[in-house]
């Protein structure tokens, strides 16, 4: 008996341990929906009224529009955010977005065509006052504001989407947010590319036209398309047609459109994730193993992603183990592993360096009367110096051997050896005559087998006697 009832005791606790965990999920879930749902706070006639009203384009809106281009393109000429800022706060361009998206999510056949035909008309309007501004204004710099907006990466896709997904939740509240509306105005930031295209259009460039344009489409498509997605979601009322032969033509209509604007989102996604993914391969690339080698100094680099080149200059000449590296690198960095590099060098910068020293010093020379004397010492041994490199250069020995730079190389391409020395050796058979032979002492890692070394060995003297031009060359055991 006392058995039973302990049992019974603990399938009691376990029953109301169950009970206790169902309450506490269900009081989770009650709370999450009371905070995220706001379906209950919508009014879906003024939110369609609202949007409505905001599409038509004309009067006054035309001459705000005209008025907020001139101050965008002001701020982006002068550089200043601030001004910019201002110029997205009274631009109406949102409403005919706003209103396609909306239209396709009520099967709205009339008001598609008005927010069409308005977006439209709002951006020739803006690109011509754009042009004639920057065609017309003397100072035309290539501001950071206007470099900003003419390529666009992953973060505008999702910047665009999150702040039409606000916009429109702030419409279908009942009541206005304007904070909202301007926050979501600014952040979106559909006047700066519009402008940036029409300065692109002036100046000729039109990598700057498509790159701007391909922005401002980019934030047009994401804000309707998160439009259309809460009113779905929120069930808005399709729109009634008297004649059922037209609702359904009409719904056909407005689900191709939908299907249309989709694709090209969906596409435009993956292309600007592709690209900026790319990018910072690019800049992964060049910080590991270009900037981060103290012995290279990177003076200009250029990737060009249509044929798939990435160019760097560098100031000096640089040793082909180190190109070769680079090369090999590089295809270590999946999203421009097809890319070939090509390394440009300076093989004369030291003559250079001292040339311009020489320069410099002569301008001073002329300028400073109190040092004339210092100066004229420092000038007769750069000249030394100068003319020294200069014989060097003409007279050397074509067999002279660059040994500092034979043995970077030689690291590079046999990691293991641990030293490496060279000298000439002074031998005689007879006593009499006395011949110089070229000697190669290498220290390898005392991890390697003996039958491994010997490999090496045999491959490290062809490559010495190839790099030093030697006919023989003697490896010292």
């Amino acid at each position: 008996m006392d058995e039973n009832k302990q049992e019974e005791t603990i399938d009691k606790s376990k029953e109301a341990l169950k009970q206790d965990a169902k309450g506490l999920f269900q009081s989770i879930k009650i709370f999450l929906t009371e905070l995220l749902d706001f379906r209950h706070d919508t009014d879906q006639e003024a939110t369609i009224e609202a949007i409505k009203s905001d599409v038509p384009f004309k009067g006054a809106t035309a001459w705000i529009l005209i008025c907020s281009i001139f101050v965008a393109s002001i701020g982006l000429n002068a550089n200043s955010t601030a001004v910019v800022i201002g110029a997205m706060l009274i631009s109406p361009l949102m409403g005919p977005i706003l209103g396609i998206g909306m239209s396709l999510a009520i099967n709205d056949i009339d008001t598609l065509k008005k927010s069409m035909i308005n977006l439209a008309t709002m951006i020739v309007l803006s690109l011509l006052t754009a042009f004639l501004f920057f065609f017309l204004f003397p100072l035309r710099e290539e501001t950071s504001e206007l470099m900003g907006r003419v390529k666009p990466d992953i973060r505008d896709v999702l910047i665009a989407f999150f702040g039409g997904l606000a916009l429109i939740i702030a419409r279908t509240k009942k009541g206005t947010i304007a904070s909202v509306i301007f926050g979501v105005a600014i952040a979106t930031a559909l006047m700066p590319p519009l402008c940036t295209a029409g300065y692109g259009l002036a100046i000729g460039n039109f990598d700057y036209f498509f790159g701007a344009m391909y922005l401002f489409t980019i934030n047009a498509i994401f804000i309707a398309l998160a439009t259309f997605i809460v009113l779905k979601l929120l069930g808005f009322t399709m729109m009634r047609y008297v004649n059922s032969a037209k609702r359904k033509r009409i719904a056909r209509i407005a689900s191709v459109v939908a299907l249309l604007v989709m694709v090209p989102a969906v596409k435009t996604f993956i292309n600007v994730y592709n690209e900026t993914v790319i990018e910072a391969n690019y800049k992964k690339f060049l910080d590991n193993e270009v900037e981060s080698n103290k012995d290279l100094w990177l003076l200009r680099h250029k990737r060009d992603d249509e044929h798939k080149v990435i160019t760097l200059r560098f100031n000096g000449e640089i040793p082909e183990a180190i190109v070769t590296n680079l090369k090999n690198r590089v295809k270590d960095y999946q999203k421009i592993g097809d890319f070939k590099v090509d390394v440009v060098g300076n093989k004369s910068r030291s003559v250079d360096d001292i040339s311009r020293s020489l320069e410099r010093a002569y301008a001073n020379l002329d300028q400073k009367d109190y040092v004339i004397e210092g100066l004229q010492k420092d000038i007769e041994e750069l000249k030394t110096t100068i003319s020294n490199l200069n014989s060097e250069i003409e007279h050397a020995d074509s067999r002279s051997i660059p040994f500092s730079s034979i043995a970077k190389d030689a690291k590079i391409r046999f990691s293991e050896i641990k030293e490496i020395r060279f000298s000439k050796v002074l031998s005689t058979k007879d006593f009499i005559k006395i011949d110089t032979f070229p000697e190669a002492s290498i220290v390898w890692s005392n991890k390697l087998k003996k039958d491994y070394i010997a490999k090496k060995e045999v491959e490290i003297k062809k490559w010495l006697q190839k790099e030093m031009k030697l006919d023989t060359l003697i490896i010292k055991k």
